[in-house]
Formats: C-alpha cells, structure tokens, sequence
C-alpha cells in the first residue's frame, strides 16, 4: 500500500541542493531494505521534478520511477535491492 512507503518532503528544496537530500534519502532506504520510496517535490514550476527525476535517472540502484497518477505532485520510486551499494 502506498500510504506505507517511507516519504520525504522536498518542498522549500533548491533544486542545487536536492541531489545531497535524495542521495541520502535513497541511501539511507536502500539499507533499510525499502523497496519503495516517495519523494513529494510538489507541482510548482517543475523545476524541482526535473531535478529529482534527474537525479533518479542517474543513480544506479534506483530500478523504476514513476510519477503518483493521484497525485501529480509526487513520485515513486522502486529501489533496486540487489545493489551492492559501498
């Protein structure tokens, strides 16, 4: 169930700074063994999606992403638990 994945509000985020906030997040959740996360970014402008989605598209642990269909202002992301991150 959805409402059950970890979360972490990005609103007030520059988009500059989102990668050290993500890379955490998604980190700290790969440990943890959390096959999915949400990041809330909000709708806005859309500059900080495209900077989170970026950062996702880059990241090598992150298997799939896609945007909430209920709520444009988030994203799902499916972790990649085989990853041997160091």
């Amino acid at each position: 169930m959805i409402n059950n994945y970890p979360k972490i509000d990005l609103h007030g985020e520059y988009a500059v700074t989102a990668y050290t906030v993500v890379h955490s997040f998604l980190i700290d959740n790969l440990k943890l063994k959390n096959q999915y996360v949400i990041l809330i970014h909000g709708k806005g402008t859309g500059k900080l999606k495209e900077e989170v989605h970026y950062i996702l598209k880059n990241e090598k642990f992150v298997k799939n992403f896609h945007l909430d269909p209920y709520n444009l202002g988030q994203t799902i992301v499916e972790l990649n638990l085989d990853y041997n991150y160091k």
